[in-house]
């Protein structure tokens, strides 16, 4: 059969090791398949042997963990061999079972049942097993997590309950005949296509632990997202052709490209190599740059730092050996593998831990893509740009105080000496009168956020403008001099003024502190310590995420599509202003309500809509300007490598998808949630009340976008009306500069 496209040269920085105890592996993982009922077994339902013996063989899925963990003793390979026979079996069943008579009821029945066979505790016990997939469950959860302490287990547990749950997406999808879009599949993709789970196996495998301190932090959660997003991506090129042409898939990134860029396979599938090599540089850049800092601030022993990179390594191994297993399976397309990635292993120079990027075997692009990525020159002129035709399918409502709100900023921000030189710095102020006005944030409040009271639309305002000045502040206080140091306490400093209970007694030394704890009081005191708790939330990741931005100011880097996407939601504070038209309601729906995935999916789709929309209008601004590399036009036009009035044209693009996303979920998934977890009349009221909240903040951000005056014309380079407020440019003026708003709105 003839192959659709050619494999692209991948980007394989570590040399692939083999297990000495493959052959072992292999003859116990065939033994305990045909115990289990994996192996040469009926359906009950079809009569249908979804593995025969043959089939089990070719596969080889002893060869993939003798690959992956090339130093597992002999006992510890025959349980993650055993592990990945159920999980590749899983996924064949689910769809004979599933995906190919599209049962979804019978699906959810089935997947609903599974954690069951996956215990805490060692007093719960699972539910008697039905089919070879929840009795191969129970043996390996037993095998498995005794050895293992709770917060492991926990986390290996949600990994799993993703995978095996979110496949009902897949299902979804192929019952839809529905491709999904770029950013909701890498996200969905890293759920059910289990990478997380094989990244949760690998501390298993290599005998440590990630310190509990430390897992959910950004640094060890992006560590496993880039591994999970570049082991899907490569399963997606290997795999695009039995997907597409055997099973009907529509769930693939090969084919997601094809779709999104109309493109063919060919051109698809080398974006998608590109992401995966984009992906795997920001592993690199994590390992190198962010993990030392987090050492720090944690105060890890040397014990805890071994056990950290214990478990990199195990990753770097787990990339490497997927790779070769990839190109040698019959499962997979691999017509030309060893060709394509002639040398990619083997090359002499510097091996080991963080030394990828000063090797010289870069496969195809990938060189490219990182020397574009650290070598953009600043406050380059863009040229003229046409902005492109945004889709907005809802009006804008607007709050009627919305005059008394631009009386009260202004005599608020006076009163913070927001408009002052800031202590300390006889020459630095950060804004003017006349920007604050020209920005006019109660705009933007009045139209998020219509039907607060006088008092509500305030403190939004407030917010609002307390979130531009932060993030106005850092890079001039602490962007200039590269001062991290400062920055860090800085952001420590400011979440002394966040107590659950009481006041803080900190006293605030510059506007930035003192608006911070003037606005915690007055927002906090009528609302419950839940919705307490989650307020702060929401102002500590926006607070972290500008340190992101100093860190990637200071290498001077633009950062990796799908990591800058995910981060912008923080820099945006999207879960900031959105808490703000929350604040005051009742709110009858439960927790697991939220948690859901059509609502995660919901409120990530208005994010992104959001944060693109500004993008689109601050590009000219922040790049010629102020020289900022935060900017998903300026991250695509490095990616691509291609002119800013096409990246515009893209930023728009998946603007427009997210918002047809958006739509579907309202119009398909949230009737089906609300059944599926009983919603009262109330409940559903509350809940169109929320889908109504994000429709208000989508168009309002929008709309002030297009009224206020802080980003420059699109069409008329010359024009004054808002080009008065940025100041000088050119070499050695980026001091004076008003940096972009990349935190509440940007």
């Amino acid at each position: 059969m003839q192959q659709p496209f050619e494999l692209p040269e991948f980007y394989v920085p570590y040399p692939a090791r083999l297990n000495p105890h493959l052959e072992e592996a292999r003859t116990h993982s065939k033994a305990w398949a045909r115990a289990i009922g994996i192996l040469e077994a009926k359906q009950p339902e079809s009569g249908t042997i979804i593995w025969d013996e043959a089939k089990f063989d070719s596969m080889d899925y002893a060869l993939l963990c003798a690959y992956t963990h090339p130093e597992a003793p002999g006992p510890e390979l025959d349980l993650i061999t055993d592990w990945y026979v159920w999980v590749f079996y899983f996924d064949d069943h689910f769809y004979e079972m599933y995906k190919r008579t599209r049962d979804q009821a019978g699906a959810k029945e089935y997947l609903d049942r599974l954690p069951q066979f996956m215990p805490l505790t060692p007093a719960a016990a699972p539910p008697e097993a039905t089919n070879a997939v929840e009795l191969g469950l129970i043996d390996l959860w037993s095998r498995t997590v005794p050895s293992k302490s709770t917060d492991w287990r926990q986390r290996f547990f949600e990994s799993t309950r993703n995978l095996l749950a979110d496949s009902a997406w897949e299902l979804s999808n192929i019952g839809d005949s529905r491709v999904p879009n770029p950013i909701e599949y890498i996200e969905m993709r890293r759920k059910v296509g289990g990478a997380p789970w094989s990244a949760d196996l690998v501390e298993h495998a290599v005998a440590v632990e990630v310190p509990a301190r430390i897992a959910a932090t950004r640094p060890m959660r992006v560590l496993k997202d880039t591994f999970a997003d570049a082991v899907h991506l490569r399963n997606d090129i290997f795999s695009y052709q039995r997907e597409t042409e055997s099973e009907g898939e529509l769930n693939n990134g090969v084919l997601v490209m094809e779709h999104f860029l109309k493109v063919n396979p060919q051109e698809a599938a080398n974006v998608v190599n590109d992401i995966l090599t984009s992906r795997l540089h920001q592993f690199e850049n994590t390992v190198l740059a962010e993990l030392p800092l987090l050492f720090a601030e944690y105060r890890l022993n040397p014990d805890e730092q071994q056990q950290v990179l214990t478990y990199v390594r195990g990753l770097q191994d787990w990339q490497s050996g997927g790779h070769e297993w990839h190109m040698r399976s019959s499962r997979y397309m691999n017509a030309g593998a060893s060709k394509a990635t002639a040398g990619m292993g083997l090359i002499e120079g510097l091996t080991g831990l963080g030394t990828a990027a000063a090797r010289l075997g870069l496969a195809g692009n990938a060189f490219g893509l990182r020397s574009r990525s650290y070598t953009h020159v600043p406050f380059q002129p863009v040229g003229p740009l046409k902005r492109p035709q945004i889709d907005m399918p809802f009006s804008t409502r607007q709050s009627p105080y919305l005059e008394s709100a631009r009386q009260h900023i202004r005599q608020w921000a006076t009163r913070m000496h927001m408009l002052d030189v800031l202590p300390g710095f006889p020459s630095l102020a950060i804004w003017t009168e006349e920007q604050l006005i020209a920005y006019d944030f109660a705009l933007c409040a009045a139209n998020i956020h219509p039907d607060a009271s006088s008092s509500q639309l305030d403190i939004s305002t407030a917010w609002l403008t307390w979130g531009t000045y932060g993030d106005d502040f850092f890079p001039k206080v602490f962007g200039r001099t590269h001062d991290y140091a400062g920055a860090k306490l800085q952001r420590e400093r400011l979440w002394l003024f966040l107590p659950l209970e009481g006041t803080s007694t900190t006293p605030p030394l510059n506007p930035l502190e003192m608006g911070l704890a003037d606005l915690w009081q007055r927002t906090t005191e009528p609302i419950s310590m839940d919705v307490r708790h989650q307020f702060r939330e929401s102002i500590q990741e926006m607070t972290d995420s500008w340190l992101w931005e100093l860190v990637n100011q200071i290498q001077n880097r633009v950062p990796d599509p799908v990591d800058y996407i995910e981060m912008r939601r923080k820099t945006f504070g999207s879960n900031l202003t959105k808490s703000l038209s929350q604040i005051g309601l009742s709110d009858d729906l439960p927790a697991e309500v939220y948690g859901s995935r059509s609502m995660v999916n919901l409120l990530n789709s208005a994010c992104d809509y959001a944060i693109l929309t500004n993008d689109l209008f601050s590009y000219r601004k922040e790049i010629e300007f102020e020289g900022e590399t935060h900017n998903c036009v300026l991250v695509i036009q490095k990616f691509f490598n291609c002119g800013a009035q096409h990246a515009l044209d893209m930023v728009n693009d998946l603007m427009a998808a997210r918002m047809r996303q958006f739509q579907r979920i309202v119009a398909l998934e949230l009737p089906s949630m609300s059944e599926d977890f009983k919603l009262d009349a109330r409940q559903r009221s509350r809940l169109d009340q929320y889908v109504t909240s994000l429709q208000d903040w989508m168009a309002g951000i929008l709309k002030w976008h297009e009224m206020c005056h802080r980003y420059p014309e699109f069409e008329d380079p010359t024009s004054q009306s808002k080009m008065q407020f940025f100041g000088p440019t050119g070499l050695g003026t980026s001091a004076a500069k008003i940096r972009s708003f990349s935190g509440a709105v940007r």
